[in-house]
């Protein structure tokens, strides 16, 4: 069996691409690529009741654990992106109660504006928590938003929880693990 040979050349101009590493690379390709942004935090007190934006006792996860890039800031509960981009924003928590609570919302929400006018819910999800007996139940769930961040000064996000009713349901929190927490991924540019 005879083998054809191929030309690689032929019709390219400039330099030649040069995959997997190595060198003269031409535009459209990507040396290294990944992520350049991955952070996540956490709550690390409980949270009992609802509140529109969370607002305190935020944490950066430290257990085995160590942000990719700059990684976003948190003052007041607003969170603001290290760089522009493209992130997946997931907001996880874990719900704990001792009476029915037909619903828990907790939910992400963004701006255009730093929170000054403007706010809009970009994601949410339900758990509800009914129990049998007088024993604890646990529920939980995950909203989860694409965010076009095209300004870190106008664009950030803050998450909240709601409650069908005022109960000592809570948001379950630690300080070496996570039980509600925001994960951040910048997946591409803006």
């Amino acid at each position: 069996m005879a083998f054809a040979t191929i030309d690689v050349t032929k019709g390219i101009t400039g330099v030649t691409p040069v995959a997997n590493g190595g060198t003269a690379l031409s535009s459209g390709f990507v040396n290294g690529g990944g992520i350049t942004e991955a952070d996540e935090w956490r709550l690390n007190t409980a949270l009992t009741g609802g509140t529109a934006t969370i607002s305190s006792n935020w944490e950066r996860n430290d257990t085995y654990f160590d942000k990719i890039g700059t990684g976003w800031t948190e003052s007041s509960g607003i969170f603001t992106a290290p760089s522009t981009g493209i992130y997946l924003i997931e907001f996880s928590a874990s719900f704990w109660c001792n009476t029915n609570e037909r619903y828990i919302e907790h939910m992400i929400k963004g701006s255009n504006d730093g929170f000054a006018s403007n706010t809009q819910t970009l994601a949410y999800a339900y758990s509800s928590i009914a129990i049998d007996e007088a024993s604890a139940t646990y529920n939980g769930g995950t909203a989860r938003a694409m965010y076009d961040v095209t300004n870190t000064s106008n664009n950030k996000v803050k998450f909240g929880i709601s409650r069908e009713q005022s109960s000592n349901a809570q948001a379950e929190a630690h300080t070496s693990k996570n039980g509600t927490s925001v994960t951040f991924l910048r997946l591409g540019d803006t």
